[in-house]
């Protein structure tokens, strides 16, 4: 890791709920505190947590404003309007918009897609995109993870004789936009039991309500959940409750059945079909996809998830993919001239906030620029560019530390501005850059306490390898699907060393394969893997004893599967107290 961890082992559950689930299950006491610590504390729980059932999703219309939302949409469909599915460029619009296009596409033929051009109209919907459809004959537009702050967007819309379904996920003003209906379960007066969905979730809530109201099985949906799948695990939105159902069942749907698109991906990527997790969704799918609204245009990412035969999916494949390794190189070059802003003194602000800003970067990498220095000096981070004639970027937070907030009490500098607590986006003057700058700074002072600034590693449990059997791990792969609020368990094992076999590997040799042994199971060795960990190599490699922290994941290769750990974080042995 770029910064010294700091380990937190949490504290173990009651010892009684642990031994009578233990009893009630009949795992062991390491699975059973995972489980307690998960909420599951009886037989009825865990076969529901080990179970997930579409039985227990919500009901729709407990959404505010659903009823309105499905009848102006029934209207559309009966009276032959034309409708048109907006949404933002990332892969939380581009699935949501192929998701409900899919969807509506089976019951009217008038309906089209628009996803507005991340340089020219920039985030959320645009003028353009409102009067490309008036001038168009769409009667009504439905926005899809974004839309929640597009009041004058909306009001245009009206006067233009468009109406508006608002379908969104980011948290709203206090002014709702004046729309047919608002669908967002975090609007204050919205009482949905579940406020965490992506974008996608939101737009597949419409067409379930819709479904459910106009009698369409919910068996004709189950083939879009590949779609939310990959929605939810790239939005980062919590893998529990409805979501982690949801996204069971997708991942079902995307290894027996995907789409021609999304097969189209895994090949390009060089996964097997079959055998997809979500880790392969976030650092190989979804970047994927993402990289078609950052270099080129995000209709073709949903060019690619609608394609319904091989060959028009290949070929958006293709170009994706390409677009891809253009926006790794990019990015790498951006990174590495932020980085040498920030040591030459250059920048904005580095005190308690890294801000940079160069009018030439390109604004579809800045994200991921922004989430690089915030690895690299850990604290939140700033990058903008100019476009449009304004300089607009991204922003990532630390754990701990809303950002949004800040970026929100400097809205007199704003032209615009939206986004979470640890990530946001932001656009305003140049000549507001200084004040900026400034302000986030003088804001951030005080706010930001030294253990806040120490990147913090929790772990689930301490681990000696003879523990990690085959049921073990069997029983552990039940604990998915993985993500936040449902994280892989993270284990530590003390006084491990390398077998001899270490090697570095990975472009430029950054991360490192190592067979680990613990010292007191000699003959007990598990493959592992240690990303970007490469300056430990000397010392592992000399033999030294280690203590490590890890996840255990399956590691897929040419039709083998094989346990492995995937470390995220060693210490020396001398390092520890």
């Amino acid at each position: 890791m770029a910064k010294e961890c700091k380990w937190m082992i949490r504290e173990a559950s009651p010892a009684e709920k642990v031994d009578r689930l233990c009893a009630e299950v009949g795992i062991d006491k390491v699975l059973a505190d995972l489980l307690v610590k998960r909420g599951v504390e009886t037989f009825e729980q865990a076969r529901a947590f080990f179970r997930p059932s579409l039985d227990n999703l919500h009901d729709p219309f407990l959404m505010k404003d659903m009823d309105e939302a499905v009848e102006r949409l029934h209207r559309a469909v009966s009276e032959g309007e034309k409708i048109l599915v907006y949404g933002d460029y990332d892969v939380d619009g581009t699935t949501a918009v192929a998701l409900v296009y899919s969807f509506l596409k089976k019951i009217t033929g008038k309906v089209d897609f628009y996803i507005p051009d991340r340089y020219d109209e920039g985030y959320g919907v645009s003028e353009k995109g409102v009067r490309w459809a008036a001038e168009n004959g769409f009667k009504l537009i439905i926005t899809l993870d974004c839309g929640i702050k597009a009041v004058e967007r909306v009001k245009l819309a009206s006067s233009l004789g468009v109406d508006v379904i608002v379908c969104d996920h980011h948290l709203p003003d206090e002014t709702l936009p004046d729309a047919v209906a608002v669908l967002d379960p975090k609007r204050e007066d919205c009482h949905y039991p579940f406020d965490d969905l992506s974008g996608c979730g939101v737009g597949f809530k419409l067409v379930q309500g819709y479904s459910q109201r106009f009698g369409i099985p919910f068996t004709e949906l189950e083939p879009l959940l590949d779609l939310l799948v990959v929605s939810i695990s790239s939005d980062l939105v919590t893998m529990v409750g409805e979501n982690r159902v949801l996204a069971h069942f997708g991942l079902k749907c995307l290894n027996d059945n995907p789409r021609k698109g999304l097969l189209a991906m895994m090949n390009l990527s060089g996964l097997e079909p079959g055998h997809i997790s979500i880790d392969d969704i976030v650092f190989k799918i979804g970047p994927r996809i993402n990289a078609a609204g950052r270099m080129e245009t995000g209709r073709l990412a949903v060019e690619l998830l609608t394609a319904t035969d091989e060959a028009s999916a290949m070929k958006a494949g293709e170009k994706i993919n390409n677009n891809n390794t253009e926006r790794k190189n990019i990015d790498r070059e951006i990174t590495q001239e932020a980085l040498e802003m920030v040591q030459a003194g250059t920048c904005l602000a580095s005190k308690n906030i890294t801000i940079v800003y160069n009018p030439k970067w390109n604004k579809g990498v800045v994200g991921i620029v922004a989430s690089r220095l915030v690895e690299a000096y850990y604290k939140p981070a700033v990058v903008l560019t100019k476009s449009n004639g304004f300089a607009t970027g991204s922003a990532r937070s630390i754990q701990g530390f809303d950002l949004y907030s800040a970026i929100e009490s400097c809205a007199d500098l704003m032209e615009n501005f939206g986004g979470h607590v640890y990530a946001a986006g932001l656009t305003l003057k140049e000549e507001h850059l200084q004040e900026f700058a400034s302000r986030m700074d003088a804001l951030i002072e005080g706010k930001i306490t030294e253990d806040m600034l120490t990147p913090v590693v929790d772990i689930d449990a301490r681990l000696d390898f003879s523990q990690i059997t085959p049921k073990f791990f069997r029983i552990l792969k039940q604990f998915q699907p993985f993500g936040p609020g449902n994280g892989n368990p993270v284990f530590a094992t003390e006084n491990v060393y390398d077998s001899g076999n270490g090697r570095k590997v990975g472009a430029a040799g950054v991360h490192m394969k190592l067979d680990l042994i613990q010292e007191s199971q000699p003959y007990h060795q598990i493959p592992s893997i240690a990303f970007n960990m490469s300056e430990c190599y000397d010392y592992v490699k000399d033999g030294n004893p280690f203590d490590v922290c890890y996840s255990i994941v399956e590691n897929y290769y040419r039709g083998n599967s094989t346990l492995q750990l995937r470390l995220k974080d060693i210490k020396k042995r001398e390092e520890i107290i």
